[in-house]
């Protein structure tokens, strides 16, 4: 691989106040072992918007500006946030979004009451209504959204289903935009890679799904 070669920036959850390292480094090895370039953005924590969303389009116009063909994003929980709103963020550049995005349990809606940590690490609790629209993923799809692959569990009590992965694969299915979404079972909130759980399947289809983004 050259430094041309299509790579994937992964984005590890935390929720706005640190960076799990199982979502970080051992997920860019799975992306290496499957062929694709990989590296973790270190995005900035207790820091408000637009902070750590400017971290993430730096680093996708760094790859762009080095001759990357493609660039994608992958991120869990909060990094799942910051992830699809670099994809869907009005008016960005070119050169600042991804030509796709793989979420896990992402964190989604802003206007919504659950994980209020997030939201209060990003934009505060006492943000106003149109400061919390103007971060929520699903608000923002349009039908020039790249594609999306959205990974959860119906256990994860931390980040609902209903107001989040749910209401983004609907936005995305609203706005004709290419995606799959897979909800496994059991598991609790920040899997990872899930080792030896029934959600780890999300790793097999997730690089059936990166085979059609090269």
């Amino acid at each position: 691989m050259t430094e041309t070669s299509p790579i994937i920036l992964v984005l590890p959850g935390g929720g706005y106040t640190h960076l799990a390292p199982h979502e970080g480094e051992p997920v860019a090895e799975w992306l290496r072992s499957i062929g694709w370039r990989a590296r973790v953005v270190e995005y900035p924590v207790h820091t408000r918007h637009p902070g750590p969303l400017k971290a993430v389009q730096d680093a996708i116009a760094e790859e762009r500006a080095a001759g990357a063909s493609i660039v994608g994003v992958l991120g869990f929980s909060a990094g799942g946030h910051v992830a699809g709103l670099a994809s869907v963020t009005p008016d960005a550049a070119p050169d600042v979004r991804p030509d796709f995005a793989i979420l896990g349990y992402p964190v989604v809606s802003m206007v919504s009451e659950t994980h209020r940590g997030s939201r209060e690490q990003l934009i505060g609790l006492d943000a106003s209504d149109e400061l919390r629209r103007s971060v929520s993923v699903d608000l923002l799809v349009t039908d020039v959204s790249p594609p999306m692959f959205i990974w959860t569990t119906a256990e994860d009590a931390s980040v609902a289903i209903e107001d989040h992965s749910y209401a983004l694969g609907a936005a995305l299915a609203r706005g004709g935009v290419h995606h799959e979404l897979h909800v496994f079972e059991r598991g609790a909130h920040g899997l990872g890679l899930a080792p030896g759980l029934p959600a780890s399947q999300w790793v097999r289809l997730a690089e059936a799904w990166l085979q059609y983004r090269r």
